[in-house]
């Protein structure tokens, strides 16, 4: 299973503190340094999802994902430009959406959103790495950045606003109302939102991939991941049965 040191961690986070001074402007990087200090120890070690076959279900993953979202939200915007796209967004609103598309996932001020999952059933056979934290008010991830945003006082663009909202695409059914309509007068001002989604689709497949990846060994050949009870049981009934016919 991919892991990460704490030396990649520790660098990791001065990468995305490096990213906010140079992109983020005077007006709110005050605001939102004080948010990153605040939640440091928490945000450096969330996982960016539960399963180990998801996506960076790791110490450290989250921010390794923030990153990767960044670094292919401007490649793809430069893909879209390139081939004549109207492009009326900054580039720091561009970095701004995309690194806080995820921003719930850190949880509020007091309680992390993933928990270690304690149960053997589920890390064995669900691949369970994490689990949701019962004591957290329950929101949308989106929802829940944009909460703690407003908290610290940092300003959002309505760019910004609609490209965090809508960065998970028709894989959230809250967003049919802006992605697909009849009215030409609601349609989405700006490709930002597009953009980040391809780009979050992108990182996620491609970390999925790392993690499968991961599973090799030093000389290229796939380990197989080991078997769930199920699939075990499953197994052994198969060779009874194959013993008693052919035995």
């Amino acid at each position: 299973m991919k892991k990460l040191t704490a030396e990649q961690i520790e660098m990791n986070w001065q990468k995305l503190i490096d990213t906010i001074e140079g992109f983020i402007s005077d007006d709110r990087k005050e605001n939102l340094l004080k948010m990153y200090e605040d939640l440091k120890d928490r945000m450096m070690f969330a996982p960016a999802s539960a399963k180990g076959h998801y996506h960076n279900a790791m110490p450290g993953g989250y921010i390794e994902h923030i990153l990767h979202i960044i670094d292919m939200a401007k490649d793809v915007k430069d893909i879209w430009y390139n081939h004549d796209a109207k492009i009326n967004f900054t580039d720091e609103e561009l970095v701004f959406a995309a690194m806080h598309h995820d921003l719930g996932k850190v949880g509020d001020l007091d309680n992390e959103y993933y928990v270690p999952q304690t149960s053997d059933w589920h890390r064995t056979n669900r691949n369970e790495i994490y689990t949701h934290n019962p004591d957290l008010q329950y929101m949308k991830v989106p929802d829940r950045g944009l909460w703690l945003l407003q908290h610290y006082g940092v300003k959002v663009t309505d760019k910004e606003y609609i490209g965090i909202k809508l960065t998970d695409g028709l894989y959230d059914e809250a967003n049919k109302s802006y992605l697909i309509n009849y009215n030409p007068d609601w349609a989405l001002r700006s490709n930002l939102p597009y953009i980040l989604h391809q780009a979050d689709m992108m990182a996620t497949h491609i970390e999925g991939d790392q993690w499968k990846r991961s599973n090799q060994t030093s000389n290229g050949v796939v380990t197989k991941a080991p078997k769930t009870k199920d699939e075990q049981k499953q197994v052994d009934n198969l060779k009874e049965k194959f013993d008693e016919l052919f035995a």
